[in-house]
C-alpha cells in the first residue's frame, strides 16, 4: 500500500485561474483550500474567483471566438487528438489526482477517448441541402453558438470535464468552465495540459463558490448556452436562469435508477453487477443502481448473496490500492447519507447490512460509510429520493409487468439495468422503463458514443454522443433562388 505523501506528489500545491490562456490570481486575491475526503488533509490551495473573474473569462472567450469559430473542422479535430495524446502521456498523474480529491478507489479511466471521439465527430458535423421547390436550393449549416458556460458536479472532476469540453470545442465554441469547489483540481490539471495546445481564451477555468462563480456564469449576458451537471434541485434553478435569458441549457441531473434482477439471470454475474452498481464510487454516481428489484422466485438466495458481497467490500483510502470503496466527499454529505438510513428505518425498512459510519484508525480522519443494503418497498423515501451514497434498497417483485410499473413509478429517469437470459424479456423491459439509459446484463457503461442523459427530472439533452454537437450548434438556413424568371 502506498502512503498519502507518496501519491499527493501528483498534485501541485497551488492553482490559479486559467483565463485568456494565462494563469492569473483571482482579482480580489482570495484563495480556498481543497482537502482529501479520505483523511481531511489539504491537497492544494486554489484561487477563489467571483463575478469579476467570470466577466474577465467571458471577455477572453469572446476575444478568441471569431478566430476559433472559423477554424476548420480538420484543425479542431487535430487539436482534440493532440489533447488526447497529452492526457494519455499523463494518465497516472491524472488518475491519482482525480481519486484523491474525490476520495474514490484508485483506477485509471481512459478519458482521452472522449477527445478522440469528438475529434472524429468534428469532421462529421455537416450541414444538409434540399430543394422543396424546383428552383430553390436550401443549405442548412451548423454554426457554433458562441461562448458557453459549463458547470460541473464534484463526483468526477476530470472525467466530467472530458465529457463536456470536447463537444463544445468540436462545434466551434469557446468555454468558461466552473468546476465544483470541492473538486477543482482535475479540471485545472486538464487546463494545464491543454494550455499550449488551444489558442488563448478558447478554454477558461474559473474556480470559486457556486453562489458567486456559478451564478455569475448563469447571469452573464455574454454566456449564450449553459451545460450543467448536478442535482435536480440546482438544475431547475439553472434551467430557470437560462429561460430568463432565452438561451439553451443541457442538464444532466439526479437519478434513482432501477436495477432489475430476474430469477433466470446469471447469478454470480448479477450479484457482482448489483454490488458494482451501488457501491462503485461509494454510490456517489447519478446513475447508481440504488433501487434493487429482485424477483420473488429467488429472492432469499439473492439477498443472502448480496449481503455477503456487501460485507466483503474493503473500504479504505485512495492510496490503499486493495480498497474497493473509498470515502464520502465531505461531512455534510456523509450526514445526509446516515440521515437517510435513519429515515428508512423509521419507515419500516430493514437494515440487511451496514448502516453506520466507519470509525477507528484511518476512518476517524475521513468520511466513510459502510456498504449498506436495506430491504424496503417502492413507496419509501429511501426508494424515491436520491441519497448519493452507498445505500441500496432491495425490493421484491413478482412479474415483468409489475416491475416495469414500479421502475417507472419515479420522478427520475436516468439509468437502469435488467439481468436475464431471456433476450425478448430483456428488450421488453429495457424498452418499457422510462429512462435515458438501460444496461442489459451489465451496468454503468458510459462510454464515448453511448448517448447519456435523462428522462423526466433527470435532465434535458444528451452527452457523449455525436448528437451532442447539436446542443452546441445552431442551424442556419440559406435559400437560393436559381430561377431567372421566378421571384419567389
Amino acid at each position: 500500500m502506498r502512503t498519502f505523501e507518496e501519491v499527493k506528489k501528483f498534485i501541485d500545491g497551488s492553482y490559479k485561474l486559467f483565463i485568456g490562456g494565462k494563469w492569473v490570481d483571482a482579482i480580489d486575491g482570495k484563495t480556498f483550500k481543497v482537502t482529501c475526503p479520505c483523511n481531511g488533509e489539504v491537497l492544494a490551495t486554489c484561487a477563489e474567483g467571483n463575478e469579476k473573474d467570470v466577466d474577465a473569462a467571458v471577455k477572453a472567450a469572446w476575444k478568441a471566438w471569431p478566430a476559433w469559430s472559423k477554424t476548420s473542422q480538420a484543425e479542431r479535430s487535430r487539436l482534440l487528438n493532440k489533447i488526447a495524446d497529452r492526457i494519455e502521456a499523463n494518465a497516472e498523474k491524472i488518475a491519482w489526482a482525480d481519486c484523491l480529491e474525490v476520495g474514490k478507489s484508485y483506477g485509471s479511466f481512459g478519458e482521452s477517448d472522449y477527445f478522440r471521439y469528438y475529434a472524429a465527430a468534428a469532421r462529421t458535423n455537416e450541414g444538409i441541402a434540399n430543394s422543396t421547390i424546383d428552383h430553390h436550393v436550401n443549405l442548412i449549416l451548423n454554426e457554433p453558438i458562441g461562448v458557453v458556460g459549463e458547470i460541473s458536479a464534484w463526483n468526477g472532476p476530470f472525467a466530467m470535464a472530458c465529457m463536456k469540453i470536447p463537444p463544445a470545442l468540436a462545434a466551434g465554441n469557446c468555454i468558461v468552465y466552473r468546476p465544483s469547489s470541492h473538486t477543482p483540481i482535475g479540471t485545472l490539471m486538464l487546463a494545464q495540459l491543454v494550455a499550449d495546445i488551444l489558442p488563448p481564451g478558447v478554454l477558461n477555468v474559473v474556480t470559486g463558490p457556486s453562489p458567486t462563480c456559478g451564478q455569475a456564469i448563469l447571469d452573464h449576458p455574454g454566456i449564450h448556452k449553459v451545460s450543467f451537471t448536478g442535482s435536480t434541485e440546482t438544475g431547475i434553478n439553472v434551467a430557470t436562469a437560462a429561460a430568463r435569458k432565452l438561451i439553451p441549457a443541457t442538464l444532466e441531473l439526479g437519478g434513482k435508477s432501477a436495477n432489475i434482477f430476474f430469477a433466470d439471470c446469471d447469478f454470480e454475474k448479477a450479484i457482482a453487477g448489483m454490488s458494482f452498481s451501488i457501491f462503485y464510487m461509494a454510490g456517489e454516481v447519478c446513475a447508481a443502481g440504488s433501487r434493487i428489484f429482485v424477483q420473488e422466485d429467488f429472492y432469499d438466495k439473492f439477498v443472502n448473496a448480496a449481503v455477503a458481497a456487501a460485507k466483503s467490500i474493503k473500504v479504505g483510502p485512495t492510496w490503499d490500492e486493495t480498497a474497493q470503496m473509498g470515502s464520502i466527499i465531505y461531512e455534510q454529505q456523509l450526514q445526509k447519507v446516515l440521515n437517510y438510513i435513519e429515515i428508512g428505518k423509521k419507515e419500516g425498512a430493514k437494515v440487511l447490512c451496514g448502516g453506520h459510519r466507519l470509525t477507528g484508525g484511518i476512518y476517524d480522519k475521513g468520511f466513510y460509510v459502510e456498504p449498506t443494503l436495506l430491504e424496503g418497498t417502492n413507496d419509501m423515501r429511501v426508494a424515491r429520493e436520491e441519497i448519493f451514497g452507498p445505500v441500496g434498497v432491495i425490493i421484491k417483485f413478482k412479474t415483468e409487468e409489475e416491475v416495469i410499473a414500479m421502475a417507472n413509478d419515479s420522478t427520475y429517469g436516468l439509468g437502469g439495468g435488467v439481468w436475464t437470459k431471456d433476450v425478448k424479456r430483456a428488450f421488453r423491459v429495457a424498452k418499457g422503463v422510462r429512462t435515458g439509459s438501460m444496461w442489459v446484463n451489465t451496468y454503468l457503461q458510459i462510454l464515448p458514443g453511448y448517448a447519456f442523459g435523462g428522462y423526466k427530472k433527470s435532465g434535458i439533452g444528451r452527452e457523449m454522443h455525436k448528437s451532442t454537437l447539436d446542443h452546441f450548434s445552431q442551424k442556419k438556413s440559406i435559400v437560393f433562388n436559381t430561377s431567372d424568371s421566378e421571384l419567389l
